[in-house]
């Protein structure tokens, strides 16, 4: 938001009205979207290897499922790895904003920036072992 529209503050880093107030919370509400949407693509090619296994016969049909159950792992794990990239950075460029705004809140902002960055790299972790097991076993 104050990237976008600087003017978007004052000098007191309040929002100027209620209509961008709205709009932040719209653009939090788009982030929380993809987020369930790279979820969903994880999960979905993640499946569709042993679709493939269950639906195919033969020796040569069962090395096409493992490959594909490899490259379902691969995706997740990166596609995990890089939202939790992302994540990261939103929050670390926020807290920064928030303390440039307003210095006297530096240990609680920063407290509640570390725990939320840990959060999101704990379910990252999650999601790493996940693709890498789909990969180790097929």
């Amino acid at each position: 938001m104050y990237r976008r529209n600087p003017a978007a503050y004052e000098a007191t880093g309040n929002f100027d009205n209620q209509r961008q107030r709205y709009s932040f919370i719209e653009e939090t509400k788009e982030m929380k979207n993809s987020i369930a949407l790279m979820t969903f693509a994880f999960i979905a090619v993640s499946l569709l290897g042993g679709d493939v296994a269950l639906a195919a016969e033969g020796e040569a049909a069962a090395a096409s499922a493992a490959g594909l159950k490899g490259i379902g792992g691969g995706i997740g794990a990166g596609l995990a790895a890089v939202g939790a990239g992302i994540g990261i950075g939103l929050i670390g460029g926020n807290a920064v904003q928030a303390i440039a705004r307003q210095p006297e809140m530096t240990g609680p902002i920063g407290t509640n920036m570390i725990i939320t960055a840990a959060l999101v790299e704990g379910v990252a972790l999650f999601a790493v072992v996940v693709g890498l097991l789909g990969i180790i076993a097929a």
